[in-house]
């Protein structure tokens, strides 16, 4: 294996920890796709059936969120190394919860899940590297559940935003009415409206009609635990 490929597979967090032995034998039992995505391509689409992992290698992808019952869309700026939403693979919904297109060119690895079934799962270490992932996830979303509409309305915003992100940092857009908002923070059009033309006083979002641009949601948090 050349060590090119044996570092490129480190820096993916499911791989992280196999020896170069394991790697090896992996590349030769396993299937792995590389595809080079153009800009604007998809990666994959919002409540289609997830087969397979897809591995962000190089490049920067957006996610993008559409929730028809509560009118709004979130969209959340990442780069890899990252695997796209490995949570979806297995259980009752092996759903896409969002749609993912490159922001640029995009290097990505693909591995089928019959392939990871019948191979990876052969690799203790792969198998805890999966788990912690999916625990990590679960732990997480559970803390920010407890305390989604405590606080007042900026927590509240904020909260809204931390709940629904992949990550709790950098660029997001919420494309969403006020009154939907305040609606889905239980607070009021005035309050949301207050708190949001603050922070974009404060340059930390900036508004236009029904969306909100979030440059680095880092920002706010850091700002909100500093009040």
């Amino acid at each position: 294996m050349q060590p090119t490929m044996y570092d490129t597979l480190l820096l993916l967090p499911l791989f992280q920890g196999l020896c170069k032995e394991d790697l090896t034998n992996i590349l030769e039992k396993v299937k792995l796709q590389f595809i080079k995505y153009k800009k604007g391509d998809y990666l994959a689409k919002q409540e289609e059936t997830c087969h397979h992992l897809i591995f962000i290698i190089q490049g920067e992808v957006c996610s993008e969120s559409t929730d028809k019952n509560h009118n709004y869309t979130l969209y959340e700026t990442f780069k890899g190394p990252l695997v796209i939403e490995p949570y979806s693979l297995f259980g009752m919904y092996p759903y896409y919860t969002a749609s993912y297109y490159a922001e640029t060119e995009v290097s990505a690895l693909i591995i089928s899940k019959s392939y990871i079934l019948s191979e990876l799962n052969n690799y203790e270490i792969f198998r805890m590297n999966y788990l912690n992932m999916l625990c990590n996830r679960a732990q997480t979303i559970y803390r920010k559940l407890w305390n989604a509409h405590i606080g007042d309305t900026q927590d509240k915003i904020i909260k809204f935003l931390q709940l629904r992100c992949i990550r709790p940092a950098g660029k997001k857009k919420l494309c969403v009415r006020m009154e939907d908002l305040a609606e889905l923070i239980d607070d009021t059009r005035i309050n949301v409206s207050k708190v949001l033309n603050e922070l974009q006083e404060q340059k930390l979002i900036s508004l236009s009609r029904k969306e909100i641009l979030i440059p680095q949601l880092e920002k706010i948090i850091q700002h909100q635990y500093k009040k």
